[in-house]
C-alpha cells in the first residue's frame, strides 16, 4: 500500500527539483540578498557573537538562524519551510555547481556567510619523518 502512496507524493515534491539552473541562480541570489538585509545581518551577527568561534556553538546558534533565513526565501519556490526544504535546496544548488561557475561562486559566498573558514592542520616534518622511517 505504501508503494501506491509514493507516486502521489512525487508531484508535490517535483517542483523544487524542477528549477532550472537559471531559476536556481535567481533563488540563490535572493537568498544571498536576504542575508544582507539589516535585520538578518543583525541576527547573524548576534548568533556569531554567541558562538565565539566555537564549532559546537556555531551549530547551536548560527546554523538555525542561517537555516531560517534561507527557509523564508525558498518556501516561495516550492520548497518546504523546514530543515528538509533547505537541504533539498542545498542539494539542488550542489548539482548545478559543476555545470555553472557562477552558481559555484554564489554557493561558496553563501556558505561563507554562515560556515566558519576551515583550516587544515599543517603537515609538519614530524609526520613526514615518521612515514619515511
Amino acid at each position: 500500500m505504501s508503494s501506491l502512496q509514493r507516486p502521489m507524493a512525487a508531484p508535490a515534491q517535483a517542483a523544487p527539483g524542477s528549477l532550472s539552473a537559471e531559476q536556481a541562480k535567481a533563488v540563490l541570489a535572493e537568498v544571498i540578498k536576504a542575508f544582507g538585509s539589516p535585520e538578518n545581518a543583525q541576527r547573524m551577527e548576534e548568533a556569531r557573537d554567541n558562538a565565539c568561534n566555537d564549532m559546537g556553538k556555531m551549530l547551536q546558534f548560527l546554523l538555525p538562524v542561517a537555516t531560517q533565513i534561507q527557509q523564508d526565501v525558498i518556501k516561495a519556490y516550492g520548497f518546504s519551510s523546514d530543515g528538509e526544504g533547505v537541504l533539498k535546496f542545498a542539494r539542488l544548488i550542489k548539482s548545478y555547481e559543476s555545470q555553472d561557475p557562477e552558481i559555484a561562486n554564489m554557493s561558496g559566498k553563501l556558505k561563507a556567510m554562515f560556515l566558519p573558514p576551515m583550516t587544515l592542520p599543517p603537515h609538519g616534518a614530524g609526520t613526514g619523518g615518521v612515514a619515511a622511517s
